[in-house]
């Protein structure tokens, strides 16, 4: 179980580098690999994600820490993987910084969201119904991870979503890697369609939905 979980994450971190989704070592990823107890692996610290190495990830409990002796650190933002875990039944949760994300964050940011309707990737959370709204949260960027933890921890619920940090970054989960990668995904087109739609139609940031 483990060693496919491993390599189910590598291929996810293959995927979004491509993308060039892990400026400067930007980012950390997480899969489950045990309900209980609860572990799951995450991205070491201050490691090159374009590059697929056997100390790309590391295996930590319910608290985020390492299960093992081990040198390796486990990402910075370990302590929202760990909400996630422990509130939901997802099975995989991704952290990238885009430039997207983080403009569309700081645009939004005063509102504490940014929605979205009529668009067709809203799907990709489930949202199928005509008059549909995606609400996607946005939380203040707190440089004590377990402040930024617990604000974090406020919009985790279901099985599957995402939460912006202002300036900093989203994080998205899923049941499954799959679904995870689609949400992040589906994500940054809307956020970079808003961004597009912003430079030809200004008014519609003042657009409440």
């Amino acid at each position: 179980m483990l060693n496919e979980r491993w390599n189910e994450l590598a291929d996810v971190k293959d995927e979004l580098s491509g993308r060039d989704w892990f400026m400067g070592t930007s980012g950390n990823l997480a899969i489950k690999v045990s309900d209980n107890p609860l572990q799951f692996l995450v991205t070491a610290s201050g490691k090159d994600k374009r590059k697929r190495t056997d100390e790309d990830f590391l295996l930590v409990d319910e608290f985020g820490r390492p299960v093992g002796e081990t040198h390796l650190k486990p990402s910075a933002e370990t302590l929202l993987h760990v909400e996630i875990y422990r509130r939901t039944n997802a099975g995989c949760s991704l952290h990238v910084h885009t430039i997207d994300n983080n403009v569309i964050s700081e645009v939004y940011g005063d509102r504490g969201e940014v929605s979205f309707q009529g668009q067709e990737l809203i799907k990709a959370f489930d949202k199928w119904e005509e008059d549909a709204v995606l609400r996607v949260p946005i939380v203040s960027n707190y440089a004590h991870i377990p402040t930024l933890a617990k604000a974090f921890s406020e919009h985790v619920s279901g099985d599957s979503g995402a939460v912006l940090i202002r300036n900093h970054g989203i994080t998205v989960w899923g049941r499954t890697a799959f679904e995870a990668k689609k949400i992040l995904e589906a994500s940054e087109f809307l956020f970079k369609y808003q961004l597009r739609l912003l430079e030809h139609k200004p008014y519609q940031l003042f657009k409440v939905v």
